[in-house]
């Protein structure tokens, strides 16, 4: 596999890691009132269910994202969601708990489709409209949310540098969203050091931006 094919491929699992602790957080609410035996199922099921729904989302992003200056706003709305995941440290969802196994995997399913937008939106610009990226990244990513998530959510609290390469993350794939919408290329192209050192301003400056919040919050 050439790193052409593997480099975003890495860049959607980290995106789907890094934005889907909180989905980890629903599977488990929604499945918690569950015999044993079904919450596996709901578990299995519901995540399945979760990744078609995400597929086929992502691959209407792929095309909507064509449309003139529609990379652009997804660009500036995905660093909004970067900055965001630094500074929105008090997020609380109201999970109701299913008792029957359907109950449960529709919760998880509808949980994941209404949280999961921004995913969506990063996966697709990280994707360069090649739905097979994102369907390997979503099948190699989910179950390491599914399975490992609680891994993931004792990282993010212990090293919050964590956090901080995550926004630096979708910030740098904010930038090439950016950069890759048409009528933004044709000013960008004929200078390639802007096209090289754009996506590295982006990231220091939500990384940036992010960590002098925090700092003031604090304060």
């Amino acid at each position: 596999m050439s790193w052409d094919m593997l480099e975003p491929i890495l860049i959607i699992i980290g995106i789907d890691i890094i934005l889907g602790g909180d989905n980890a957080v629903v599977i488990a609410l929604a499945s918690r009132n569950l015999p044993e035996d079904q919450r596996n199922k709901a578990i299995v099921i519901g995540t399945g269910l979760a990744i078609g729904a995400r597929v086929l989302l992502t691959t209407v992003a792929l095309y909507l994202l064509q449309i003139p200056f529609l990379q652009l706003v997804g660009g500036l709305f995905l660093l909004h969601i970067a900055l965001k995941l630094l500074t929105d440290n008090e997020e609380e969802k109201d999970i109701k708990a299913g008792s029957h196994l359907w109950s449960a995997v529709k919760t998880i399913v509808f949980a994941d489709i209404v949280m999961g937008f921004d995913n969506v939106l990063a996966i697709a610009g990280a994707s360069h409209d090649n739905i097979l990226l994102v369907v390997m990244g979503l099948i190699v990513s989910v179950p390491i949310i599914v399975w490992g998530s609680k891994f993931i959510l004792l990282l993010m609290d212990k090293f919050p540098f964590f956090i901080y390469f995550g926004a630096g993350l979708l910030a740098f794939t904010a930038s090439e969203m950016i950069i890759e919408d048409q009528s933004i290329m044709e000013w960008v192209h004929p200078y390639p050091l802007l096209e090289t050192w754009t996506p590295v301003v982006f990231v220091v400056a939500v990384i940036t931006s992010g960590y002098l919040r925090n700092k003031w919050k604090e304060a």
